[in-house]
């Protein structure tokens, strides 16, 4: 009756670790938070072990800037799950009502040690969000990957452009929303987004420095690799995310990604050619970010070869 017994254990044993094991490759997306995340959901999954935790790590921002792809990289990570879709819980009012409660309701199960990472460009720019993110958890490391600001410019109104034309609806050419009278119109929106040391202005009077990484998008698309590992650093993760993780796409024109003999790559939306934008309007555009530039490499301590 005793062997029995103990032989009953050793197979309960054996099926819970191959349980465990089989989870941490599947990894549909959620994410844990290592020692510096905040409090864990009391409520577990059907899996044993597994919560649903609020994140120990953000991306910020920038809207098209490269943060679902610097996502989809993090994720290679063993110890790390994501939030496959934006919360926006610090910059909508409605969500923000909802209570912390619900904000961790959105989050991916996940194992002890696991880091929970979400991502919401809009809140880079958001007034309210720096404060109610440190109200969430001072100790949450903050990512931001940036681009030339005035390719991201174009970026985004090619994405609004697509999402108007998709659904039969106008919309006015880029150049004709950029220029006012012939000089750059600084109400526009898209250019507003791109000045981005105004907005990390903000998120520098809560935070400090040291708890915001920033990612250069332009050399994560031309070779992944070192920025991820940068970010493993950043993010206290052991060196798990290696050259092989990545293989170019001719057809496709970017990096896709290799895991556990899968690959993936993001969506059509990625890469999508921009819309036409005057050699004329480009040059005023460049020469307009050079002062705010200049100021954004004075406060992250670092340049970046933009236009």
């Amino acid at each position: 009756m005793l062997w029995t017994l103990l032989l009953a254990m050793l197979v309960l044993l054996l099926l819970q670790t191959q349980l465990s094991t089989c989870l941490r490759e599947l990894r549909n997306g959620g994410s844990s938070s290592p020692v510096y995340s905040s409090s864990s959901s009391t409520s577990s999954s059907s899996y044993n072990a597994t919560q649903q935790r609020l994140p120990g790590a953000i991306i910020i921002g920038v809207r098209k800037g490269g943060t679902r792809a610097l996502l989809e990289m993090l994720n290679l990570h063993p110890d790390v799950e994501v939030a496959k879709a934006e919360v926006h819980y610090f910059n909508v009012e409605e969500h923000y009502q909802r209570g912390l409660a619900w904000y961790q309701a959105q989050m991916p199960f996940t194992f002890h040690g696991q880091l929970t990472v979400e991502k919401t460009p809009g809140y880079f720019g958001s007034p309210q969000a720096p404060v109610r993110v440190w109200d969430m958890n001072p100790a949450v490391r903050l990512l931001l990957i940036v681009r030339d600001p005035a390719e991201r410019l174009i970026s985004d109104y090619t994405q609004v452009l697509h999402n108007r034309l998709t659904r039969h609806k106008p919309y006015q050419p880029l150049e004709e929303l950029l220029l006012h009278k012939g000089n750059i119109d600084p109400g526009y929106k898209a250019l507003q987004r791109s000045v981005y040391h105004l907005h990390l202005a903000q998120w520098l009077k809560v935070f400090p420095r040291e708890q915001i990484h920033v990612v250069d998008g332009d050399a994560l698309i031309r070779d992944p690799f070192p920025e991820l590992r940068k970010a493993e650093r950043f993010l206290d993760l052991p060196p798990r995310i290696s050259p092989n993780n990545f293989y170019y796409n001719t057809t496709k024109g970017f990096y896709c990604l290799l895991s556990a003999g899968h690959d993936k790559c993001l969506d059509e939306s990625k890469g999508r050619p921009h819309a036409p934008l005057s050699t004329r309007a480009f040059r005023k555009l460049c020469h307009y970010f050079r002062k705010p530039n200049s100021l954004f490499f004075e406060m992250v301590g670092r340049s970046f070869a933009w236009c």
